[in-house]
């Protein structure tokens, strides 16, 4: 198949490097189209990126040449979808959500859909959330947003925050098995690339463990809620179940958030056991598909007793897949267990990458 013409925005940041990376071979997308900062703007992809790439050099090999624009001016995003080189973008913007908000904006408007990174569109009522295997179906309410903005080929899709993403998919297993969770009590222990680049420095984390992310507990207790609703109208209604109480520290880890769970059911609680199958046999829409960055098995569950941890198991199934282990009942609610996910990929650009194959696969893209 001919492959379909994409740009990165924000493509010399990690996430953007992250993106450039995953999408090097892939069989449906190929990038064509590049922006970045003004300090960027008008320099070769391998030059802009010289001194802070994050990957191997061969990574940059098929857009080392390729001309990094402004990603603030969409006029040039425009002349590129017009001569065939940008059907759509990836957003991996790092500035202040105000000018990323209006700017995602500005690129949708202008007809050029957005899969973004960034938190700035999570919270709009008519922007759905995607984590590819939870909640799918939220997708839908994209004619609906065109039609609420007069837009006609463009639209906005965001993922959530990369720290959820290794609970949410073991917890829309077990909804989908008739079980109601209520009340979930989380701590996260993150790694030092979800703070980006240059990121935390390093006599802060070396040694240590910072008991505090500015905004993730927010979004860790709030974020699940929207995913896990309902479209109602014109807009995404939250859930009001499960209240979330969560912890977010950063450790001195280069790559995997992990989340140590304990949940509380409904009247009908599941044994250990049950708990166990369930989450080994979760496929999901995306498997069903068989996208193309979607994980063989979405949920791994290890039965060692120190395991998941983050250098064995977060590059598991292409680094998409959500590594789960200690699963045993808790003394104070249900049950606990400890949750794995790769923040830079499942939470970040590969995350992202498995959203727009669902929406092409939708016929959105």
């Amino acid at each position: 198949m001919t492959k379909i013409p994409v740009g990165v925005l924000g493509a010399t940041g990690i996430v953007g490097q992250q993106y450039i990376a995953l999408l090097a071979d892939h069989p449906w997308f190929e990038v064509r189209y590049a922006a970045a900062s003004p300090r960027s703007a008008g320099k070769k992809y391998a030059e802009a990126t010289a001194g802070r790439r994050h990957f191997a050099d061969h990574v940059y090999t098929n857009i080392g040449d390729l001309v990094v624009r402004d990603a603030n001016d969409v006029s040039q995003a425009i002349a590129a979808a017009k001569a065939g080189d940008c059907a759509f973008v990836f957003s991996a913007l790092d500035m202040g959500k105000d000018e990323i908000r209006s700017l995602e904006e500005a690129y949708a408007a202008a007809g050029i859909p957005v899969v973004s990174n960034a938190s700035a569109h999570r919270w709009t009522a008519d922007v759905p959330m995607l984590i590819a295997e939870v909640n799918p179906d939220h997708a839908d309410i994209i004619p609906i947003q065109r039609k609420n903005r007069g837009w006609d080929k463009g639209f906005i899709a965001v993922k959530p925050n990369c720290s959820i993403q290794s609970y949410m998919t073991p917890i829309r297993a077990l909804l989908n098995a008739g079980y109601e969770v209520t009340r979930l009590m989380v701590t996260t222990l993150q790694a030092v690339s979800g703070a980006g680049y240059p990121g935390v420095p390093s006599l802060d984390i070396i040694d240590n463990i910072v008991p505090y992310i500015g905004g993730e507990e927010e979004k860790s207790e709030r974020e699940p809620l929207k995913i896990l609703g309902e479209v109602k109208g014109n807009a995404i209604e939250s859930a009001s179940l499960p209240r979330i109480s969560a912890f977010c520290n950063r450790t001195p880890v280069t790559d995997g958030h992990i989340a140590c769970i304990s949940l509380e059911f409904g009247a009908k609680k599941p044994s250990i056991e049950e708990v166990k199958g369930i989450w080994t046999a979760f496929t999901a829409l995306p498997q069903e598909l068989d996208l193309p960055m979607a994980p063989k098995r979405p949920i791994i569950v290890r039965e060692e007793a120190d395991r998941p941890q983050p250098r064995k198991d977060r590059d598991a199934d292409k680094a998409m897949a959500v590594s789960v282990g200690r699963i045993r009942p808790c003394n104070v609610f249900d049950l606990r267990f400890v949750g794995l996910s790769h923040n830079t990929v499942r939470g970040a650009a590969g995350g992202g990458i498995l959203n727009a194959e669902l929406l092409k696969a939708k016929g959105y893209l």
